[in-house]
């Protein structure tokens, strides 16, 4: 009698329990991510069962290293996103950012610390242009940025005449960047590892940050509550700038000399489509560093798995392409619009 009752009772009381259970695991780590998280397992697990080489530590720290530089551009290009911005110029700003800290290494008699100021200065000061041009300029920020790209890259090819500046191998700065560790984990992982920590810290606990979200949201209300928009979209900006002269001297340390496009070209597709892939909205107002960091080591998982197999790098353009067509199609509906040129 006891052990009829007892299977109905437990299954009750248990069923609920575990689905409220589920609900706030989903919660805590959100469906996005969720989604993300199981969609770098398939990947890992189908390229594991493929070659076991693919799971050996050797190369998923050549993942690591591989993804630091777009992991950093597209963390910042989160910020600006959810400012309801875009900056397509981050892959140029690089660039220049690269071929100045190995100009400025060998102009300073071989110092490292003045090489990567002079890069870190020169990064701020193009993300403050690209900010200017459009709070000031009335330029809407991709129009803006598109043109930055060009520029920022025709740039680079003067200042370095279109050839590799410098050699930064024999500095052991440098050389702890590119190849050094710190508890077995690559020093480049770490410095992504920090810029997403403080960022993260950035959107979510502070007023910076929630002012950020709100100007996203409705620029207008934003106003109306007193936020300077203006002078936001410059600081998100020069922030941006920072950080990719911050990927240009990760860049600068692989490669071993100050490059104008070598490594820098693309990763603002890169950028984009990990900050849309992480559940960035485009038109603003939502996002977060935790999506988009699983987003990059999707893409990065998917880039090296199908090197591995010896995929041809078009078919990889093809397929990051077509990931950030799916990611904005799934925003969109979500959103509830209309399909364009359909009637409502």
């Amino acid at each position: 009698m006891t052990s009829q009752t007892s299977g109905p009772k437990a299954t009750l009381e248990s069923g609920p329990g575990g689905g409220r259970l589920a609900a706030t695991a989903v919660g805590a780590v959100g469906a996005q991510n969720l989604i993300l998280l199981m969609a770098i397992v398939a990947v890992a697990a189908l390229f594991g069962v493929l070659d076991p080489g693919y799971l050996a530590w050797s190369n998923i720290r050549v993942i690591g290293d591989a993804v630091t530089i777009a992991g950093l551009l597209a963390v910042v290009q989160t910020v600006v996103i959810i400012c309801g911005a875009l900056d397509i110029s981050v892959g140029s700003a690089t660039g220049v950012a690269s071929v100045v800290s190995a100009m400025a290494f060998m102009a300073t008699d071989r110092s490292p610390v003045l090489g990567m100021a002079a890069a870190l200065v020169v990064g701020l000061l193009l993300g403050v242009v690209n900010g200017i041009v459009i709070v000031y300029g009335r330029v809407n920020a991709v129009i803006a940025t598109l043109a930055t790209l060009a520029a920022y890259k025709g740039l680079a090819q003067l200042l370095s005449g279109g050839a590799a500046q410098g050699y930064v191998l024999g500095d052991d700065l440098f050389i702890f960047i590119s190849r050094g560790s710190i508890i077995g984990l690559p020093t480049m992982v770490w410095i992504l590892a920090l810029v997403a920590v403080a960022i993260h810290v950035l959107l979510k606990y502070t007023d910076i940050g929630r002012n950020l979200y709100a100007i996203g949201g409705n620029d207008t209300a934003a106003r109306l509550a007193g936020i300077d928009i203006n002078k936001y979209l410059i600081a998100v900006y020069a922030l941006a700038g920072l950080i990719a002269a911050v990927a240009g001297i990760i860049l600068t340390a692989r490669i071993g000399s100050g490059h104008p496009t070598s490594g820098s070209a693309g990763l603002e597709l890169k950028a984009i489509t990990a900050a849309a892939l992480g559940g960035c909205a485009l038109k603003g107002g939502k996002g977060g560093v935790g999506g988009t960091l699983l987003a990059v080591v999707l893409l990065g998982a998917l880039e090296n798995g199908l090197t591995f197999h010896g995929i041809s790098t078009f078919w990889q353009n093809v397929a990051q392409g077509a990931l950030l067509v799916v990611a904005v199609v799934i925003q969109q509906r979500r959103s509830g619009e209309r399909a364009v040129g359909l009637p409502t």
